[in-house]
């Protein structure tokens, strides 16, 4: 009985070493991420809008700073003339205007940095999840990263998509806002 349960397990092994082993290819590609942020469309209208946004509020700021170094040139000529104690009252709301137009800019810098901030992890968060799928629907096992922080140090240019990619997400892009466009030409 032992002997031919070790006489079948022998066959049965030597019927598997005989079994080429099945490899599956693993279908890989890669995306190069600062090519991807500067190629695709929303990102670009995205920096633009913050752009536009920075300049218009920007200007409103440097109307206010520059009123403020035309009453601090006035007030260098008019403190001999009013005496120690208006200079020194002047001089006080001046610095008082000086360090709120400092605030203001800050708090101008940190409002435009984190709104643009939401809408851009908004934007990656929308990208990323768009490879996947597209990762899914073209059969890829992996599709990697490169870029500024780049996770591949070497790979081929024949495994890179990231053209594939720009140009199936700027498609994307630009199909919503067509369909808008019709939907305006008809009313």
């Amino acid at each position: 009985m032992k002997k031919a349960l070790v006489i079948i397990a022998l066959s049965i092994s030597l019927v598997a070493c005989n079994k080429p082993a099945e490899v599956k290819e693993v279908k890989t590609a890669y995306v190069d991420t600062s090519e991807l942020m500067k190629e695709y469309t929303e990102a670009k209208d995205l920096e633009a809008k913050y752009k536009s946004k920075a300049e218009e509020k920007g200007r409103q700021l440097e109307a206010q700073i520059a009123r403020f170094k035309q009453e601090a040139a006035s007030f260098q000529s008019q403190a001999q003339a009013n005496g120690q104690a208006w200079a020194q009252q002047k001089g006080a709301e001046l610095q008082k205007r000086e360090q709120q137009l400092g605030y203001a800019q800050q708090a101008l810098s940190q409002e435009l940095q984190q709104e643009s901030g939401k809408e851009m992890d908004s934007l990656v968060s929308g990208v990323k999840k768009f490879i996947k799928a597209y990762g899914k629907e073209k059969g890829y096992a992996y599709i990697y990263g490169t870029g500024d922080a780049a996770s591949i140090l070497y790979a081929e240019d024949k495994f890179d998509i990231t053209k594939e990619i720009i140009k199936a997400l700027n498609d994307k892009y630009k199909a919503p806002a067509k369909t808008e466009e019709k939907v305006e030409a008809k009313k």
